[in-house]
């Protein structure tokens, strides 16, 4: 019963994704100082003076930053110009910014969009619901980072609950994942075929009380050792409780091996000990003193002295 690397690298690859879309949050733009070196020094001023219109009366604003907008500027210049327009509460504002979303210049257009996210105006939000049916790839992935960084879960549950396909239906359950929308997510389950993807979505979330309920559902042995595996990335006391055990109940190999998986996954070398010191198979010792050695826990050099000792 190896331990099997693909689980962990699936596990580290969800939270690194995790992680990094978690920083493209409402954050305010770098500032000046921060900013890439820009060839035209002129740039950085224009920069600094698009920032002071932040404290502008909003009718004062909004015609410079069109006038910003409609040059010949760089992209560096008109990206700050589009969150500065993000932040007027203005209808022509906003409108203006949905022009850009929906027939800008290339990256401008990405950048529009987001812009969108981060300003979080309803009225633009909405407008995104067009943008996302009509976009290609790139402009639909656009659109759910810009849902998710307003947190408008209801809007990425209607594009996964209208999914065309399971491309898309996994891009928007995945992103409900990153969200934390666990009710979203349990609505998808009861009323759609049951995917993989909603298993990796729950882990996203934190549902460990969804997981835990697939993990100890014994019909599917498949989808039960990959909700197994699931709790490991969730984690904490009670998850590791329940891995430890589902590896002692169970008598199906492949739901030992991801009971393990997941106590790898969830760094729970207590348990591993705990199992290697119980168990009186030579075999089960050895693939729990592998797994030790791969967390390379302090636990398993008492244990490699008893195993060399021979006192099992």
């Amino acid at each position: 019963m190896p331990i099997r690397p693909r689980t962990i690298l699936a596990a580290l690859a969800l939270l690194a994704m995790s992680a990094s879309l978690a920083q493209t949050t409402v954050s305010e733009l770098a500032p000046v100082s921060e900013l890439a070196p820009i060839a035209d020094e002129s740039e950085v001023l224009k920069i600094a003076a698009l920032e002071a219109l932040m404290s502008a009366p909003p009718e004062r604003a909004l015609p410079l930053v069109t006038k910003v907008l409609n040059s010949n500027n760089s992209n560096e210049v008109k990206s700050r110009a589009l969150f500065v327009l993000s932040q007027i509460d203005l209808h022509e504002a906003q409108a203006q910014l949905l022009d850009v979303a929906r027939s800008g210049d290339g990256e401008l257009r990405g950048e529009a969009v987001r812009m969108i996210g981060i300003g979080g105006n309803a009225e633009a939000l909405a407008g995104l619901a067009d943008l996302y049916s009509s976009g290609n790839e790139d402009v639909r992935d656009a659109v759910l980072e810009a849902y998710m960084i307003a947190g408008d879960t209801d809007a990425v549950f209607q594009i996964a609950a209208n999914a065309n396909d399971a491309e898309e239906f996994e891009a928007a359950v995945e992103m409900l994942g990153i969200m934390g929308a666990q009710d979203d997510l349990r609505r998808l389950r009861e009323s759609s075929n049951f995917s993989e993807i909603l298993i990796e979505a729950f882990a996203l979330s934190g549902d460990a009380d969804t997981l835990r309920e697939l993990a100890l559902d014994g019909s599917d042995h498949e989808t039960q050792a990959r909700a197994i595996e699931a709790l490991g990335i969730v984690g904490g006391e009670s998850v590791n409780a329940t891995l430890v055990e589902i590896y002692r109940s169970t008598d199906s190999d492949e739901v030992r091996e991801a009971a393990l998986s997941g106590m790898l996954i969830s760094g729970h070398g207590q348990g591993m000990l705990e199992l290697y010191r119980a168990s009186d198979n030579v075999g089960e010792k050895r693939e729990l003193l592998e797994a030790l050695t791969i967390m390379r826990s302090d636990l398993v050099l008492d244990l490699i002295d008893e195993a060399l000792a021979g006192d099992r």
